[in-house]
């Protein structure tokens, strides 16, 4: 587990590259939020966009998980089958958010440390902000481990077929 929120990844693939991205096409949905006339496909694994070598997707849920993150894929064609190329990140807005709470927390605690001299509230929010990023950190990773889980099972059933 890192200390960043961004973990990537590199599969091999027996498949051309027009067939994995063919495989991940038909189980990936472009939905768009804002109309209530889309619904979701119960054959779907996954929300985004997919490109002729690139991707870009999450992974289908239920309810809301901030942590959820987006999964970033290439792929190129090699002699004996294609090469994923993978990045799992947070969304943009989650990371804004984790950023701007963790930046308020530790400024917070350097006002009360060092002009306020009140040390109490200082660690009081210095732990604040550590607790914050490591949760963020953790829940990121819980959420990786689960969409890996997930492209991956994706991933060997095309294989299979």
């Amino acid at each position: 587990m890192t200390l960043i929120p961004f973990h990537s990844e590199t599969l091999v693939s027996a498949l051309s590259k027009e067939e994995v991205m063919e495989h991940i096409s038909k189980k990936t949905l472009e939905v768009n939020f804002l109309d209530k006339r889309t619904e979701l496909s119960r054959k779907a694994s996954f929300n985004g966009i997919v490109g002729k070598n690139s991707f870009r997707i999450s992974k289908v849920i239920n309810r809301s998980n901030t942590f959820l993150p987006l999964i970033l894929g290439e792929v190129e064609e090699t002699a004996r089958g294609s090469i994923l190329f993978l990045q799992y990140k947070l969304f943009p807005g989650a990371l804004f958010f984790v950023v701007f709470w963790s930046i308020i927390l530790l400024a917070f605690a350097g006002f009360f440390m060092g002009l306020a001299d009140n040390f109490l509230n200082g660690f009081i929010c210095l732990a604040l902000a550590v607790l914050n990023y490591s949760l963020a950190i953790f829940f990121f990773h819980r959420q990786v481990k689960s969409s890996r889980e997930e492209f991956h099972q994706l991933i060997n059933l095309q294989m299979k077929d």
